[in-house]
């Protein structure tokens, strides 16, 4: 059967596309306004609260002026102006909840990058057991610091400011008095972050410093790559997360005696360490150098007669992504440690870094240069790295100038560190975890006291006025940065030797002999990292 089509005319057709078309054109002038192309009209009162908007335009197209009106209109206003102070407040705690977030998930990436740089460094045999050591430190060492690390470390300065204040949470530092000054040693609020620091200020603070303490507990697992037991490994990454970097930072971060420096002795604003030089970087990379030293270098690192041998990595461009992602991540690490995001002063803190490790990489290229050898891919990364690990101490106190002064010393100096441990004091650190970390956040914080310019740190510590260096007339500062830095430095390789020498004693530290040279991936991990 044929379908029988309506007859419509071409004229109406036409006729009914020109109205609409009309339609569609009075119609835009309506569409354009309501939009807000440049957005001129976002962020008003109205955004931050509708009804206190309304009252103060109703007061200020009020006719009536007696004065019972007025009165009534002040108090309102004042209702008014309270309500839009609160929620301006309050978004100005989120903001700064969500920077600091949002830099402690940057932090948290670094540890990918760590797994690359490492396991990149390293021999293709002992894949899965790298990569395994710096998967699991992850949970090992969140785990510790939830249970005590944490509460060691703020236990005793939980007040969070620029988080919120945690005005429900009671701190309580230990402190020990001598010469007439008490002296902050460890914190006691916080344990397991239970009910009585349930604030939202604290778990902010506490994922944020998680993740830095985290980076400590990694390095280690360059320095004792490619011989260390798994078992051993474990005890470790509870042992440094849970007490001994806990500790440190205390002292320097917890409002502990090391801070307190300036206010008790008149050394400056006491130890200044912004974003961790000494407390993350130093307490990782002397740990490093304790374990290195008491597990012995590789099996045919040295010869019979002291002859050095190279034992080259087996992957150089998961190396170089990997630096590559640690330094993205730092963005988090330096500009982070402002926690708030309304503090101007994260632009300076991001160029800084970005300058200081790129000055490390150039250093070192032209220092292999000036010494007739080839841009070794490891040494260039391994010098954008201690760039980076020198400039986090001072990141927000020096001009950019300084920053790749900073960078470039710490370039060369990672280099010389190395072959020192190397091929002098024949110390085995496959990816120079202590060159890096440890020489390079020693420098970090002694540049503080060196290059401060005054520009930034009022207050700082608890003392009025800016933080200023050496070169800029306060060499009081440069004394606390050497107490902090001999004080890193002795306690963590005598806390470190003692815990690896007793730990050894009770799960072995190193692995059969056997296995060394098999490979750890299948004693160890029971997997290949590589199947081919």
């Amino acid at each position: 059967m044929r379908k029988v089509m309506p007859n419509i005319s071409l004229r109406r057709v036409i006729s009914a596309a020109i109205v609409m078309l009309v339609v569609v054109l009075m119609a835009i002038p309506g569409a354009l306004n309501a939009q807000d192309a440049t957005g001129a009209n976002t962020g008003t009162i109205n955004d931050v609260d509708a009804t206190a908007a309304k009252v103060i335009d109703s007061i200020a197209n009020a006719k009536d002026t007696s004065i019972a009106a007025v009165s009534s209109n002040v108090n309102k206003l004042a209702v008014a102006v309270q309500t839009i102070g609160n929620a301006d407040g309050h978004n100005k705690i989120a903001i700064n909840i969500m920077w600091t977030l949002l830099a402690g998930f940057l932090v948290m990436f670094m540890q990918a990058g760590f797994a690359l740089v490492e396991t990149g460094f390293t021999q293709k045999k002992n894949v899965a057991h790298t990569m395994g050591m710096n998967f699991l430190v992850y949970s090992l060492g969140m785990i510790g610091f939830w249970i005590c690390g944490f509460a060691f470390m703020f236990g005793g300065a939980l007040n969070a400011a620029t988080l919120g204040g945690a005005p429900g949470v009671i701190p309580h530092e230990y402190t020990v008095h001598l010469f007439g000054h008490d002296f902050g040693i460890i914190g006691s609020v916080g344990f397991f972050l239970n009910s009585k620091v349930y604030d939202v200020g604290v778990f902010t603070l506490f994922l944020f410093q998680m993740v830095f303490m985290d980076t400590t507990a990694t390095i280690p697992t360059g320095s004792m790559a490619e011989r260390w037991s798994f078992k051993s490994f474990i005890i470790f990454g509870l042992f440094i997360s849970m007490f001994v970097y806990p500790i440190f930072g205390n002292w320097v971060w917890g409002g502990g005696w090391l801070a307190a420096l300036g206010v008790n002795f008149g050394l400056g604003h006491g130890h200044v360490d912004f974003a961790g030089s000494s407390v993350v970087h130093m307490v990782g990379g002397v740990a490093a150098l304790a374990g290195a030293i008491i597990i012995g270098p590789r099996k045919g690192k040295y010869g019979p007669n002291g002859e050095v041998n190279t034992i080259p990595g087996h992957n150089i461009p998961m190396a170089i992504l990997g630096t590559f992602i640690l330094a993205f991540g730092w963005f988090g690490f330096n500009p982070g440690s402002t926690l708030a995001g309304g503090d101007l002063r994260i632009g300076v803190v991001a160029v800084n870094t970005m300058m200081a490790g790129t000055a490390g990489t150039l250093a070192a290229l032209f220092y292999m240069y000036a010494r007739g050898q080839k841009p070794d891919p490891g040494m260039l990364c391994n010098g954008l790295l201690a760039g980076l690990v020198a400039i986090t101490a001072p990141c927000a106190f020096v001009n950019s100038i300084s920053a790749v002064i900073i960078g470039a010393i710490a370039g060369i100096l990672v280099i010389l560190a190395y072959n020192l441990l190397d091929r002098k004091l024949k110390i085995d650190d496959p990816v120079g975890a202590f060159a890096v970390h440890g020489v390079n956040g020693a420098w970090g914080v002694l540049s503080l006291g060196l290059f401060a310019d005054g520009s930034y740190g009022d207050g700082w510590n608890g003392v009025p006025g800016t933080v200023k260096g050496l070169f800029y007339g306060d060499s009081s500062q440069f004394f606390a940065q050497l107490i902090g830095t001999a004080t890193c430095f002795i306690f963590v390789y005598v806390v470190m030797y003692l815990f690896f020498k007793l730990t050894n004693k009770i799960v072995p530290l190193r692995v059969k002999e056997a296995d060394e040279i098999a490979g750890l991936d299948i004693p160890e991990m029971g997997v290949h990292g590589y199947v081919d």
